[in-house]
């Protein structure tokens, strides 16, 4: 048998998205600023995911700025922002558990003369409102803070965050990162309180290379791609028609069964939750003060710590099983480098090097988590003979 349980990393493309985009990549290839027919063809298919998007999301069309996926959307929100209203300030908030894609830009703005303050989280890796209320500032012009945690699932209040920073500041933006929460939580932005909000393809059985971010017409945001003035001058270049295509068409269908969707990945991961934790030296990290309370987490993300075992050992080692895991982020898997997000919610040391993640999706089975949870507990009998001491 085999089970892909890395799905926050990436997931696989549906096949109905597939089909569309080799349509379009083999029939409808015009490029959408030509004049002629086949341009007007590909340029329909953009209209389309814009409707399609916007629709989803309860916004206005002219509020969807395609790019080339999350970190594109991360970067272009928060450089854009900063650099278009550095006259009112310079002072950036965000958390100490953000995708890198978050992380590093805001080290890239205080190299450009902006600070940036890093709030920290609980054991359950959500903020304190208290933090944020204090942190925030007349000269604070952007808060930045993911929906929900790539490594462990955490899930921020970020209706109750907008409302104190609108309260506080009026002026300043708020922009989310949903890269793995677009999907599996209906996310109104306006409702909300959401300024800007990053949106990735691949993590919704969508093409890898495209994403979106929502921008709402109030904001104010520089380019920070130039050249031939697509999308209003504010993302210069040849549109990715088969991917914007395929990603509204991925979207389109993760809305259409959301609510038995999302139910179904909740019974999976609680099934998965309370055998692993049956494994002798495990612990799953995340998990909110009443630990029987999943519903509070995401549905799809399960960070678990191993005593004893290194992350990548049983990674390879239920490879071989034909199990796919991640070891953390897959983001930053492959470098020799902790955690932050397992740093911030105060996590032994002793396990920074022995977590590992496993993520659910819609067609992952009942029978694929049994596996691997049998899978894992013989393994670790086996592995834990050649610990470390």
């Amino acid at each position: 048998m085999e089970a892909y349980l890395d799905n926050s990393a990436t997931t696989r493309v549906d096949p109905e998205v597939a089909q569309l985009m080799t349509r379009i990549m083999c029939e409808d290839y015009g490029n959408p600023s030509s004049m002629h027919r086949k341009g007007v063809e590909a340029e329909q298919y953009i209209r389309y995911a814009k409707e399609t998007l916007a629709g989803l999301l309860k916004v206005n069309e002219k509020e969807i700025l395609f790019t080339s996926g999350g970190t594109e959307s991360d970067n272009t929100a928060l450089i854009g922002c900063a650099m278009a209203n550095i006259r009112r300030g310079k002072h950036i908030i965000t958390t100490k558990i953000e995708h890198p894609a978050i992380l590093q830009t805001c080290k890239y703005l205080e190299s450009q003369g902006f600070e940036v303050t890093y709030l920290g989280v609980d054991k359950s890796g959500r903020i304190r409102l208290e933090d944020l209320k204090d942190a925030m500032r007349k000269d604070t012009i952007l808060v930045s803070i993911m929906y929900v945690n790539n490594e462990i699932g955490a899930v921020q209040p970020i209706a109750e965050a907008a409302a104190l920073i609108k309260k506080m500041n009026p002026g300043t933006l708020f922009h989310v990162d949903a890269v793995q929460a677009f999907g599996k939580f209906r996310i109104l932005p306006k409702r909300l309180g959401i300024d800007l909000m990053s949106v990735s393809g691949h993590k919704i059985h969508g093409p890898k290379g495209i994403g979106f971010l929502y921008v709402s017409d109030k904001v104010k945001m520089n380019p920070i791609t130039y050249g031939g003035g697509q999308q209003k001058n504010m993302r210069s270049g040849t549109e990715n028609v088969p991917g914007i295509a395929g990603l509204a068409k991925a979207a389109e269908m993760m809305y259409e069964a959301f609510d038995e969707d999302v139910e179904r990945l909740f019974t999976i991961k609680e099934y998965f939750v309370e055998n692993v934790q049956k494994i002798d030296g495990i612990q799953v990290n995340g998990l909110l003060p009443d630990a029987s309370d999943i519903r509070g987490t995401a549905p799809h993300v399960v960070s678990v710590s191993i005593a004893g075992v290194r992350s990548e050992v049983v990674l390879h080692a239920l490879e071989n099983k034909g199990i796919y895991i991640s070891a953390g982020s897959a983001c930053a898997s492959n470098k020799p480098q902790t955690s932050e997000t397992l740093k911030a919610i105060g996590l032994q040391k002793e396990y920074w090097d022995s977590t590992i993640r496993f993520s659910f999706s819609v067609f992952t089975t009942l029978e694929e988590v049994e596996y691997t949870l049998k899978t894992l507990y013989d393994l670790l009998i086996n592995l834990r003979k050649y610990t470390r001491r």
